[in-house]
């Protein structure tokens, strides 16, 4: 199991320089400790013009100074917006092999399409192209990262033959991962021999379903790159402490402030009804308000089943619960709109570096250069 953190850098109303700038400056600091204690990975997304729900704009100089401030967990840019009209294909090639050579090859590399009006329209998309658009992509980048020369004439974008440069300094390239918010998303990456990137919260029941789907399919893929990433990592939230009750009363509070802002996004599909993107109503927060099982340890405790809130017991059994189903990575949310205050935050992930990770991997292990696929041959593709 790899355990990582995850931030959409949401920022609380008044918004002020002053504001950004703590938010800013706490995400690194929590991404320098995360280093030091073992954490595996730290992504940020992309998102546009998403005011308090996600301020981070331009993640690839967000973990330019990650990579800078560490020296081990690995930097997820996940993920980059596969549209034309947000990143010219050749430009996200170029500067996601800049951000591998500066990390010393620990670029996690994730695509996505956007999945609100709020962002599409405000770079004037149209939503029924995006899915096709985000294809042309991922197939394209692996074969500019590892290609001297090459050509394209295509739907998104069309180019002479040309060296794309720099080159990655992991060989072939970077792992590659999809995002997957909608259901059916994990299969577009299964079928490309890409990672399954969860960036929302889904019940044990939904996730098993998804997870053993995606290893059936990944295992006949054609895989788009130099190597097939057949990883299943989801979202999470975390709030360590030894007193379950006190882990509830501030960590319970911030995943709801998370999902109320969360779910008001998902309205907006309304605005542009397409084929393209599966309504999903209000389906985030009735998730949210499923009970757990009457026998779920999470129940005598008022804490939310599946959730990384709670006492490091109570942590480790949610953990092994989620290992269970397949799911091969966690990247917890540690904050939402700085309703934690920054040491309380920082508090939360040291208890669970020392009582929650050695449940699941040695000193050694935690110390030693994180697992990348890279290293496995592709099969069954080109």
């Amino acid at each position: 199991m790899k355990f990582g953190i995850f931030f959409e850098l949401s920022t609380p109303r008044p918004f002020s320089t002053a504001a950004e700038r703590a938010v800013y400056h706490n995400a690194l600091e929590q991404c320098r400790l995360a280093d030091e204690l073992g954490f595996d990975h730290v992504w940020a997304v992309e998102h546009h013009f998403l005011e308090e729900y996600s301020h981070c704009s331009a993640p690839e100089v967000f973990l330019a100074a990650v990579a800078a401030q560490t020296r081990r967990i690995r930097v997820g840019h996940g993920a980059v917006v596969c549209v034309p009209e947000m990143n010219h294909p050749i430009r996200v090639a170029e500067r996601a092999a800049a951000l591998d050579i500066v990390s010393e090859g620990r670029l996690e590399f994730g695509t996505a399409r956007s999945s609100t009006w709020t962002e599409l329209g405000g770079f004037e998309v149209n939503p029924d192209d995006t899915k096709k658009t985000w294809d042309e992509f991922v197939r394209v980048l692996p074969q500019m990262w590892m290609q001297d020369e090459f050509e394209w004439q295509g739907k998104a974008f069309s180019m002479p033959a040309r060296n794309v440069l720099p080159k990655p300094y992991q060989q072939p390239h970077p792992p590659m991962w999809v995002t997957v918010t909608s259901p059916g998303t994990e299969l577009d990456a299964a079928e490309r021999g890409l990672g399954c990137l969860g960036v929302s919260a889904a019940s044990y029941e939904e996730q098993e379903r998804r997870t053993q789907e995606y290893h059936r399919r990944i295992r006949q893929c054609e895989p788009i790159g130099g190597f097939i990433n057949d990883q299943v990592h989801t979202m999470n939230f975390l709030f360590c402490h030894e007193d379950y009750r006190e882990a509830r009363r501030i960590g319970v509070p911030m995943v709801n402030s998370f999902n109320v802002a969360n779910a008001h996004l998902y309205w907006t599909r309304e605005a542009y009804p397409t084929r393209a993107y599966q309504f999903l109503g209000n389906v985030g927060a009735a998730m949210k308000a499923k009970k757990a099982p009457a026998d779920d340890p999470s129940v005598a405790k008022g804490l939310p089943e599946g959730v990384g809130v709670g006492d490091p017991d109570h942590l480790v059994r949610t953990i092994k619960r989620w290992e269970s189903i397949g799911v091969t990575g966690i990247n917890f949310l540690l904050n939402a709109m700085e309703m934690v205050p920054q040491q309380a935050v920082l508090d939360s992930m040291r208890l669970f570096a020392r009582e929650v990770m050695p449940q699941f991997r040695s000193e050694r292990e935690t110390n030693a250069p994180v697992y990348t696929p890279a290293s496995v041959p592709a099969v069954g593709g080109r």
